[in-house]
């Protein structure tokens, strides 16, 4: 069923893993899908960390389509540590992961239809860490962050939520043993879990949902694990 029929959909790395996902099942649905991505192919080619490329991208989405319907914030922020991540590197972290998805929500703000969503992937990440992540758990806590702030600045006109997804094989490796089951659904998570939620948050189904984050893992963030436990043990 094409439920996006005549709707324009603009999605950051979209050209591959999650992103691509995202944006073929917008098409599936019959929406006309606007792609950036640093990756070469049949889409905007560009850099988001950049000022100037953003506002070209943004230019040609509207000179094209003269409106956006939903703007889906997915590009990946660099990850390193505090051991390794330069001052330089830390910025572009920022410049990709926070700073581009407020300023596409800016340049699009006057462009946005009638009903119109944004959706944040932030990450769960932004809630609980590794060592040496530190850059882009910083930006995944930021564009959660920012999701709450412009759902209230964009009241009104338009909704805006973010997701947090778990462990997502984009290859669609199927797990087994402690990999999965670590997990209380029994399997690692893979790009439609995100993909679908992204289109129910964007459709008149979640019309009363907005500033919230939900976090799709598979539950790996509400299950509490202590050494000894369960015969899982922290070895050093």
């Amino acid at each position: 069923m094409e439920y996006f029929k005549d709707k324009t959909a603009v999605i950051t790395g979209g050209a591959q893993g999650i992103g691509r996902c995202i944006a073929d099942e917008f098409q599936k649905a019959g929406a006309q899908v606007c792609i950036i991505d640093k990756q070469e192919g049949p889409h905007f080619v560009g850099d988001i960390a950049d000022k100037q490329t953003l506002e070209r991208f943004a230019q040609e989405v509207i000179g094209k389509h003269g409106h956006v319907d939903y703007l889906i914030n997915n590009a990946l922020p660099l990850m390193k540590g505090i051991d390794e991540c330069s001052y330089e590197e830390f910025q572009y972290a920022m410049s990709v992961g926070v700073t581009a998805p407020f300023y596409l929500s800016k340049l699009f703000s006057p462009h946005f239809a009638r009903g119109a969503a944004i959706v944040n992937i932030s990450s769960s990440r932004d809630r609980m860490s590794q060592p040496q992540t530190d850059s882009y758990t910083a930006a995944k806590g930021g564009i959660a962050a920012l999701t709450h702030a412009l759902a209230v600045s964009l009241a009104g006109r338009v909704r805006v939520n973010s997701i947090s997804p778990g462990w997502i094989d984009t290859a669609y490796t199927a797990y087994e043993g402690p990999d999965a089951t670590q997990q209380p659904v029994g399997r690692v998570g893979n790009p439609l879990d995100i993909a679908h939620m992204v289109l129910f948050l964007c459709s008149d189904k979640a019309g009363f949902i907005t500033g919230e984050n939900i976090c799709i893992d598979g539950g790996m963030t509400r299950q509490m694990i202590y050494h000894g436990d369960y015969g899982w043990n922290l070895e050093k």
